[in-house]
């Protein structure tokens, strides 16, 4: 018998076999984390309906229960917080539907249907059906409210800039309130206002003086009317930074050229730039009554603005194409030639992630159109930096397309090649805005047009914050050779000018930048320093945090697109005391069924441990045996 199992088991066939598997439906529970929960004071009451769901028994046998918890994010839920600062009813959907594709799974939603980021939930194709359970106040109060605030980042000092509110009135009677501006607790703008319920929007625009150089503060407040429930929502904040002078910006161009017209208006939409076009035959005025110089397309006629260009060192942006005089150029002394074979040839793009000048996001520049210019091998003698290196039919070279060159407080940037009203038609129609080519070409000129030296230490930080937002701040530090170092330790150390209480965090090493985040600083005002861990370099710095709650901005909860996603859905809308309702439907309903699946398994005989233990017991049993009568 032993020698037997065990040349069976030398043999070792395999055994099919039959197993039944039983899958309960998944009832998928979102429960809305948000803070708008604890303003509508219904934390407690949420709570109370999620585990009286948990912890039933008959749903328990009919259901696989599985929670989730979502503010901007979804989370597998553990527990209840309420300190989201943004809500994303949509992608908490979507991510369960995602989860759950191939099974059963009706959905349950704990919310009270304001949604703040996201796609707007009410359009959304689910293939689980949906329960919206209400949360929050569903009576209609009278509400005013600043739905918008439209400023421009930058102004000139003594100028007026102009400033767009837009006020959203809910209710059916008629009102008067007053809206007001005001600066320092001084009211620098008022206007009476008048609603109804059929003339419930108005818009405001006004113009308002920048007086002082630097970062300015403003409040926008629209009166509390009586009845009024949420008065979070009439206050908003904005800022505007004074600047004391504009850059002007000159392009001299030896052809008419599409690109003209691109640049021109590229650089003034940041309306701190002023750009004036020259045809090199016609220009008239001073070099030196320009922050920066754009030559485009150069070529012999050039020749006594680019000498003053250089006793002056004064900073330009050569951009060359096909009209372009490459012997010319190539005389000039410039660091930089290019072998020109007299043809021209198609250059691509791609972006340079070693690029440290400054920042620059990649915005498609391998999607857009290629540039044209004369053919030749390009030679850069002096010290540079490559923004954007050439592509010669989808071949990636090394080849500079775009580079910019300093030295001695001189900044010179190059563009090999003509084109660029194609890049920002391209980029257009990639995020329908011109905002990415736009800023592109903001950034360039703000390096270029810029006399300032050079800093080792470059902070990159946003003037205002919402409250209990994330503030995220980045650094830029290089050596003394101006190379990005990334050996360097940073600090950011921030004071609340009030309190004086200090923050202390590091930076983290990302890609080619040092970046920190700092949470849970209250509303007020903070100044800041970076510094450089072992070196005597620091940049300072102010930010503001508003109190704005984006979370606290509803008087009620949105029981109308709830309704409206329960229907799509063929769910149903419950409220927040109906919960013995939704468990009977939940298990009433015939088509959240237990489905059963048999799985053939196939195992191999040697898996069998048993088998082996009666080889070891009868071949012990004989042993003893044979002992007894002696045989051994």
């Amino acid at each position: 018998m032993s020698l037997f199992l065990l040349l069976l088991l030398l043999i070792n066939p395999a055994i099919k076999k039959i197993e039944l598997i039983n899958t309960k439906p998944v009832l998928a529970v979102l429960v809305d984390d948000s803070k708008s929960i604890p303003f509508f004071n219904e934390a407690k009451n949420i709570a109370a309906f999620w585990s009286e769901i948990k912890k039933d028994k008959s749903i328990q046998e009919k259901f696989d229960i599985n929670g989730f918890s979502f503010g901007s994010e979804i989370k597998p839920l553990d527990s209840l917080s309420f300190i989201e600062n943004e809500t994303n009813v949509s992608k908490a959907i979507i991510a369960v539907n995602e989860l759950y594709e191939d099974k059963i799974a009706p959905i349950i939603l704990l919310s009270d249907g304001n949604q703040t980021i996201g796609n707007d939930y009410e359009y959304l194709n689910s293939n689980q059906k949906i329960y919206p359970i209400v949360f929050g106040d569903t009576i209609q109060y009278k509400d005013l409210k600043i739905t918008q605030l439209n400023v421009n980042k930058y102004s000139y000092i003594k100028n007026k800039f102009p400033v767009e509110v837009f006020l959203n009135y809910e209710g059916k009677e008629n009102v008067s309130s007053q809206f007001s501006i005001y600066k320092e607790g001084k009211t620098v703008f008022t206007k009476k206002i008048d609603f109804s319920a059929t003339n419930n929007v108005k818009t405001i625009l006004t113009n308002l003086t920048s007086s002082k150089e630097g970062f300015q503060y403003y409040t926008a407040s629209i009166s509390k009317v009586e009845g009024e429930k949420n008065t979070k929502n009439n206050t908003k904040n904005f800022s505007v930074e004074v600047i004391d002078e504009q850059t002007k910006v000159l392009i001299l161009t030896s052809v008419l050229h599409p690109d003209l017209g691109v640049l021109k208006k590229s650089i003034e939409s940041n309306k701190q730039r002023d750009v004036d076009v020259f045809l090199i035959d016609k220009f008239n005025k001073q070099i030196n009554d320009y922050q920066l110089v754009v030559l485009y397309q150069p070529n012999n006629r050039f020749n006594k603005y680019i000498s003053a260009i250089k006793i002056n060192k004064s900073n330009y942006f050569l951009i060359s194409g096909a009209n372009t005089d490459w012997n010319f150029i190539n005389k000039q002394q410039l660091g930089f030639t290019k072998n020109d074979l007299n043809q021209t040839e198609n250059y691509g793009a791609f972006l340079n992630d070693s690029f440290l000048t400054f920042l620059q996001k990649e915005i498609g520049f391998n999607q857009f159109p290629p540039l044209k210019d004369q053919f030749g091998e390009v030679f850069i003698s002096k010290e540079h930096q490559t923004l954007l290196f050439q592509s010669i039919n989808g071949l990636e070279t090394q080849q500079p397309l775009l580079a910019t060159l300093e030295e001695n407080n001189q900044k010179v940037g190059v563009l090999f090649g003509e084109g660029l009203w194609r890049w920002r038609a391209a980029s257009f129609l990639n995020s329908n805005s011109f905002q990415d080519f736009d800023t592109f070409i903001g950034n360039l000129v703000q390096y270029l047009a810029s006399n300032k030296k050079r800093n080792r230490l470059e902070v990159n930080a946003e003037s205002l914050y919402a409250a209990n937002s994330t503030i995220q701040i980045s650094a830029f530090y290089t050596d003394k050779n101006y190379l990005f170092d990334a050996r360097a330790s940073l600090e950011i150390t921030v004071t609340n000018s009030v309190t004086k209480e200090v923050v202390k965090n590091p930076f983290s090493l990302i890609h080619n930048s040092y970046q920190t985040e700092i949470e849970n600083l209250n509303a007020g005002d903070y100044e800041y320093k970076v510094s450089v861990n072992g070196q005597n370099i620091h940049q300072y710095g102010k930010f503001k945090i508003t109190d704005y709650q984006i979370e606290e901005q509803f008087t009620n909860a949105n029981s109308i697109k709830l309704q409206k996603l329960a229907n799509k859905t063929t769910g149903t809308l419950y409220f927040k005391d109906e919960v013995a309702q939704l468990k009977e439907a939940l298990l009433a309903d015939t088509s959240f069924f237990t489905t059963q699946e048999s799985i053939e398994k196939e195992q191999n005989l040697i898996d069998w441990k048993w088998v082996l233990f009666i080889v070891i017991g009868l071949l012990s049993v004989e042993w003893f045996i044979r002992k007894y009568y002696g045989k051994i």
